[in-house]
């Protein structure tokens, strides 16, 4: 039985940062066999090169060995030795954006760790884009404290969000994260939302009510009971009738933007830390409710693994050669995993895949993530993902959770899907049933001494 607790997956980086480009390093891939639950390291003395991403941004797909098994698949590499880790060059900044950045000094540095180079497209999803969002709200929320303003100017909005990629990228991150994380003016102006200063805002809300629902959010419980998140809708719903108009329906643009100066708005009320707790976690209950992989087509699968399997051998070669596309994507989380999994079993059942070929093929969880050190050492992130962290021996590192072999569920026609509220409560209760069997072992050995 594998251990129970997180495994904290040293993804290592080889970089040359030489005019910022990361290429041409002697450094290569780990292709030995590594057990789950352990450090894993991407050395230096193993063969291969890093392969360069190529326009799409995507990893080209695994090669299939004779037994349909991906070959390992690490996009990382170990440090260079007496090459500097980061750009560590000078910003060229506008003079023209009037965010307090200095309030935001170590947030900068977390957010430059979590969307480091080429890096960043791997964690985009679950870490990098979340924890860049954050900061760009936490940036206007701190500054509102001597501008008095919720939201930037349009022209002012360009040379901040300029000004925010050259600092990141002064610190190694990637220079593509406006398009990486889908960045626009919307996430720092005021949209179309009526209210963007701090007293027409405390005009219209009960702050302390709202205050209270979110300075300090429930970890387990909130992407369930939503009690934070009902706040801020609620509020983003008020301001947005301010100027009279028509009430917004959830989602429409006006409210978005509305949600984006309440959000603001807490940023200033809080701590950098603690905004940047709440905002990721927020973050959290809306990442871990879908399955952020494009599936390719599955007629292969669909003919190989359809009706009555005449050739399980070769009905799971065409399976897994299809998991290896999805395993050239993203890291994503347990809860994401269930989604995928859920996701490409119902697409199959459609397609008059009967048989459990998750079982037949032995596909678990992890196979729906990016692969680490090797197929049996895949590396799917906790639901409530941390940042990646750097220190100058083992280079970026980053943690994962249930990297042991489970099963990835087939969909029941009898069993109608569990909502990703129940998948959270089931993660918990599977996490205290582990640590009942383990306190119950610990209670028998000192009997027996």
């Amino acid at each position: 039985m594998a251990p129970t607790g997180r495994l904290l997956a040293v993804a290592a980086l080889s970089i040359l940062c030489l005019q910022g480009l990361v290429r041409d390093s002697g450094a290569a891939f780990a292709q030995t066999h590594l057990p789950p639950h352990r450090i894993v390291h991407a050395g230096e003395n193993d063969g291969g090169l890093m392969p360069e991403l190529p326009p799409s941004g995507l990893m080209p797909m695994p090669e299939l060995s004779p037994s349909g098994s991906p070959k390992p698949f690490v996009p990382f590499l170990a440090p260079a030795p007496l090459a500097p880790f980061f750009n560590n060059s000078t910003p060229k900044l506008s003079g023209k954006c009037t965010l307090n950045f200095t309030a935001v000094d170590n947030l900068m540095t977390t957010t430059a760790v979590d969307c480091f180079t080429s890096f960043a497209p791997f964690l985009a999803n679950v870490i990098c884009c979340p924890q860049l969002q954050a900061t760009l709200t936490i940036l206007i929320g701190q500054s509102s404290k001597q501008t008095g303003s919720l939201a930037l100017d349009p022209t002012v909005a360009n040379y901040c969000l300029s000004d925010v990629q050259e600092l990141l990228l002064s610190q190694g991150a990637s220079d593509n994260l406006h398009s990486l994380c889908s960045v626009h003016l919307s996430n720092v102006t005021e949209g179309s939302c009526p209210v963007s200063t701090v007293d027409s805002f405390e005009s219209v809300i009960d702050s302390s009510k709202l205050l209270e629902a979110c300075q300090k959010i429930d970890p387990v419980n909130e992407c369930c009971s939503q009690t934070c998140q009902n706040a801020i809708n609620e509020a983003a719903q008020k301001i947005s009738s301010k100027d009279g108009g028509l009430t917004s329906y959830s989602g429409s643009p006006k409210i978005d933007s509305c949600r984006n100066v309440v959000l603001r708005w807490l940023s200033s009320r809080l701590d950098p830390p603690s905004a940047k707790q709440m905002l990721r976690q927020i973050s959290n209950c809306n990442v871990n409710g879908v399955c952020p992989l494009s599936f390719p087509d599955t007629s292969k699968v669909a003919k190989e693994c359809g009706g009555t399997i005449k050739n399980s051998t070769t009905c799971c070669k065409v399976m897994l050669s299809y998991v290896a596309h999805l395993q050239k994507q993203s890291f994503i989380t347990n809860l994401q995993a269930l989604n995928c999994a859920s996701f490409l079993g119902a697409k199959l059942q459609k397609m008059n895949v009967s048989t459990n070929v998750y079982s037949s093929c032995q596909i678990t969880l992890k196979d729906f993530s990016l692969q680490v050190g090797s197929q049996e050492s895949g590396c799917l992130l906790p639901s409530m993902p941390s940042d990646a962290s750097f220190d100058h021996i083992s280079g970026i590192s980053f943690t994962c959770d249930l990297n042991d072999n489970i099963a990835a569920p087939w969909p029941s026609s009898m069993q109608a899907p569990s909502s990703s509220c129940n998948k959270c409560v089931n993660h918990k209760n599977l996490r205290l049933r582990q640590l009942v069997s383990l306190a119950s072992l610990l209670l028998v050995l000192l009997v027996q001494g």
